[in-house]
């Protein structure tokens, strides 16, 4: 996480772009989490986003650790096994983090959690997206890979909508070490705008690995992404 990247600038960037194009089963979740928890991007609903993000992650790190087993002679399958699977550890890593900020913002607020709609159903929609993925990475880990970079571009839009819309977060300082990256992310602004810019990376390096990298978003200043 480079300290130099002008995280504004980087919002602006992403207000510009349009979405991408998204599958079927990619618009029936974020259709479904609309349903649950509106449109508006709310505390609660990126809790559920975040519960969701690091599925894919887990899903193909399994599928990799069984292509080891059965690979184990092939130096070059076992490369690419031992490559996604680190990357596929640091992804989960960084949402992670994006998953105990929010937890923080939640509790900093005071943030009411319903029993049906932040208790009940998120471990629910979990379940049916491990099954998802863990499906598609068996038949085509390309796939899942363009699909992940589907979700990550909507997750990267809704954060920096939702700072566009919260000019408040401007002014709140972060007052923990974890939320704030050890102080070198001085407001709330600045914190949604940071995880919002780590979907992009996410976006982008499952672009790389699905052969379009084309694709690919570069960052505000014309460094590569």
């Amino acid at each position: 996480m480079s300290e130099t990247i002008d995280l504004k600038a980087e919002q602006e960037a992403t207000l510009a772009r349009p979405h991408r194009k998204a599958d079927a089963f990619t618009s029936l979740l974020f259709w479904g989490m609309d349903v649950i928890h509106g449109k508006a991007l709310t505390y609660p609903k990126i809790r559920l986003l975040e519960l969701l993000a690091r599925i894919p992650y887990q899903a193909w790190e399994i599928r990799q650790y069984r292509r080891l087993n059965r690979l184990h002679e092939r130096t070059a399958a076992v490369e690419r096994a031992e490559d996604i699977i680190n990357w596929g550890r640091h992804a989960q890593d960084n949402e992670f983090w994006h998953l105990q900020t929010i937890a923080e913002k939640i509790r900093e607020d005071g943030v009411r959690l319903l029993w049906f709609r932040d208790r009940f159903i998120p471990p629910v929609a979990a379940f049916t997206y491990v099954l998802f993925s863990r499906l598609v990475a068996s038949f085509n880990i390309e796939t899942a890979f363009k699909l992940n970079a589907d979700f990550e571009d909507h997750a990267e839009h809704e954060y920096m909508n939702f700072v566009k819309g919260h000019p408040d977060l401007e002014n709140q300082p972060v007052k923990t070490p974890v939320a704030s990256l050890g102080g070198r992310l001085k407001t709330w602004a600045e914190v949604f705008r940071r995880i919002g810019l780590d979907e992009r990376e996410h976006m982008n390096e499952s672009l790389r690995r699905c052969g379009r990298a084309s694709e690919i978003v570069p960052y505000a200043d014309g460094r590569p992404g």
